[in-house]
């Protein structure tokens, strides 16, 4: 015992010891006085979230199901509203946005085949947690899906993936007019994908549900002895098409504000035509033993203990669905510090307040770690601190169903936003475990790595990047920073439509109770973060990261990780085109940003260092410079096929996984040789464009030499 504590205290000392010598360095974007001041801004910033009150917001949170647009939804909206008020926000406020949003009438799944059971579609209850009785807890389902019936034998495809019914159709299986059952992972697909392929096939109806060997058993022990999925566990979720569109479906491109315009549904690409239900592995289990025809090919084998078959038959289900398809209100809740020197740049901060039941994880961790963030600003802004720009903390809402509250924010604010935003911060479920993840556009991977290097590990007292980074690093990744980006968060408006830069952040850990009734205070206070200390990290560095964009003297963007990323990328499509498609003109663009961007590092630096920057106008003007890069690599025509997305760096693929050079890695793909070449076209102009951004942002601190050098001469 004494053992452990002398352990504890010698990693505390060398914890402080490697924090106080990266406090030495100066902070990138600040002279070395505006760091040593910023540090100090920063100590207070730390002493002010707490795991007790993360703990207790949590608690809140979690207290009822709040489903987007329920009545305990708008509850938490003029909660948050109320306490940021009293936190000491300014210009809080709470809009409405009205959006398709379907809640189940009826969810009916049943076996006809071989004997008739009407599948159980409640979760089982535990005395460990009083929150899994919840007799208001309502149907499960995926909302989207369209209303109706289908009897018809069940065919098990897997994860539903294309290359899935590519198998099947090998094997002689017909999948048209059947049903289709199919697992969450193996590997993870979007489950909107999954619908989609169905569709496709003339799938009759589409039955998901969570294999032990995927969030089960196979991981480990099961709630409530384990963080793992239990037997009734049920992931909810949404099925829309959002990766052609998201935001609601009835009005895309534009937000749902009142006297908005709305297409039928019936011309709303984003809304599955399939029907669509989900199931726990208990059930589907009653499924899967009764299916004949061959064995499964192999690596399609789940965690229940029999072989199985992918069918056809002969168990048949009958399944009833039926949607109310309502149009109801959603709420945003935003709230502002206006910033004392640059009020019209902005810091956005947001996460979504929506859940599918209780949401412990996804999103009320984040909801808990956002709250803690805006009593702390508000603390430091009552103490005389007010940000050199404007920060903005945004709730949002629907992001469940279709990343909605922050899509339709997002349109409606499109011309402010792409004027005045530097940078997006995200968190959506802040905490389900002890290991730091961050992905981002690589212009911010130097402000992740820079603040972590400060910010010391709950679990260990030393620096979380030093954790971070030998975690990732023993896990193969090149970088700690993920800078392949997908979607399924609120940041996909931000990036994709407005090109703003950002990041998104998150504490992850064994959870297998996805959109599950499990996931709850019960799990979270047991198993993802027994003491909420993680919570409260996690404030703490999203309050820093923000901060610091927030009141660097030159925004701290570097453009030369960027420009080395999408050689990266470029290099790899090339490889992939096996030299059919000719990527030296955006290969020589890429190179130019890459020396631009380190002319313009050297310059900043070096003024920096010297605390010779360019006059207040003249800095203004370089910061939106910096600000503008990201959006020159949109093209207002958007990706083939997907003209709401706009960035031709990054978009998701249908699965929500990462596409890099989505325009050419899709042509590639189809080996259509010529798109793929006019693709590259656009990247190239696109490149050319940044390139010429960041000249122009470097031109600035040129003039400044040239003024300084006439002075000089006019003195002699």
């Amino acid at each position: 015992m004494k053992l452990g504590l002398k352990r504890a205290g010698w990693l505390g000392v060398v914890a402080l010891g490697a924090l106080g010598a990266q406090k030495e360095e100066r902070i990138p974007g600040f002279t070395r006085a505006g760091s040593r001041a910023q540090r100090e801004l920063e100590a207070k910033l730390r002493s002010i979230p707490s795991p007790e009150m993360a703990e207790r917001h949590l608690r809140f949170f979690t207290g009822e199901p709040h489903l987007a647009g329920s009545d305990r939804d708008r509850e938490m909206a003029e909660y948050i509203r109320g306490q940021w008020k009293e936190y000491g926000l300014e210009e809080v406020r709470l809009l409405e946005y009205r959006v398709l949003l379907p809640y189940p009438e009826e969810v009916s799944v049943r076996l006809m085949e071989p004997y008739e059971s009407e599948l159980n579609l409640r979760e089982e209850g535990y005395p460990e947690d009083q929150d899994s009785y919840d007799s208001s807890v309502g149907l499960p389902y995926n909302a989207y899906s369209a209303s109706g019936q289908a009897d018809a034998q069940v065919v098990y495809v897997n994860s539903g993936n294309p290359e899935d019914y590519q198998q099947l159709e090998q094997l002689g299986i017909d999948v048209r007019g059947k049903i289709a059952l199919v697992r969450y992972s193996v590997p993870y697909s979007y489950r909107g994908f999954k619908a989609l392929t169905a569709q496709q096939r003339s799938v009759a109806a589409l039955l998901i549900y969570s294999d032990p060997a995927d969030d089960g058993y196979g991981k480990g022990e099961t709630y409530p002895r384990g963080p793992w999925g239990p037997e009734s566990h049920i992931q909810r979720g949404g099925i829309p098409y959002d990766f052609l569109v998201p935001g609601d479906p009835l009005t895309p491109g534009w937000a749902s504000v009142e006297g908005a315009r709305r297409i039928p549904a019936s011309e709303a690409s984003s809304l599955p035509k399939i029907l669509c239900a989900p199931l726990s592995y208990r059930e589907a289990r009653k499924i899967l033993e009764n299916l004949s025809g061959p064995v499964v090919p192999e690596g399609w084998q789940g965690g229940l203990p029999f072989t199985y078959h992918v069918g056809p038959g002969p168990a048949r289900v009958r399944i009833r669905l039926r949607m109310d398809d309502q149009i109801r209100p959603i709420w945003v809740v935003e709230g502002r510090i206006r910033g004392s020197e640059e009020p019209d740049q902005w810091v956005i901060v947001g996460n979504h307040r929506d859940a599918w039941i209780y949401g412990a994880v996804d999103p009320s961790s984040g909801t808990a770690s956002l709250m803690e963030l805006a009593r702390a600003l508000g603390s430091l802004l009552r103490q005389g601190h007010r940000p050199r720009r404007t920060l903005i903390l945004a709730s949002w809402d629907a992001e469940e169903f279709t990343l909605t509250g922050s899509t339709e924010w997002g349109e409606q604010f499109a011309d402010e936003v792409r004027a005045k935003a530097v940078a997006y911060l995200n968190v959506d479920s802040s905490t389900s475990g002890p290991n730091f993840e961050a992905s981002a556009v690589p212009s911010l991977n130097d402000l992740i790595e820079s603040v972590t290097r400060e910010v010391p590990d709950p679990g260990t007292g030393r620096p979380l990047h030093q954790v971070w980074s030998k975690r990732t690093a023993g896990e193969g990744k090149a970088a700690p920073v993920e800078n392949r980006l997908g979607s399924g968060s609120d940041y996909t408006v931000f990036l994709n439509f407005l090109g703003i830069p950002i990041a998104d952040l998150s504490f992850e850990g064994p959870y297998g109770v996805y959109h599950s009734i499990y996931d709850s205070f019960h799990w979270m206070s047991r198993f993802g973060d027994p003491g909420f200390r993680y919570h409260s990290t996690l404030s703490v560095l999203w309050g820093m990261m923000a901060l610091r964009v927030a009141n660097a003297s030159v925004l701290p963007l570097n453009f030369e990780a960027y420009a080395r990323q999408v050689t990266v990328y470029l290099r790899e499509v090339e490889k992939e085109a096996a030299r059919k498609v000719d990527l030296r003109a955006s290969l020589a663009q890429a190179s130019r940003w890459l020396e631009a961007s380190r002319a313009l590092n050297r310059r900043v630096r070096a003024a920096l260092d010297r605390d010779a920057l360019p006059a207040p106008d003249r800095l203004r003007q370089l910061n939106q410079a910096l600000a503008a890069v990201e959006q020159r690599l949109l093209d207002e025509k958007g990706i083939p096929g997907r003209p709401w997305y706009r960035h031709l760096i990054y978009a998701p693929r249908y699965t929500y996984a990462a596409e890099v050079l989505p325009g050419i890695t899709e042509a590639v793909e189809k080996r259509d040789w010529e798109q793929a070449q006019e693709e590259t076209l656009r990247v190239e102009e696109a490149l050319r464009r940044a390139v010429e951004q960041v000249e122009t942002a470097s031109s600035f601190f040129a003039a400044q030499a040239r003024r300084k050098q006439r002075l000089s001469l006019r003195e002699r």
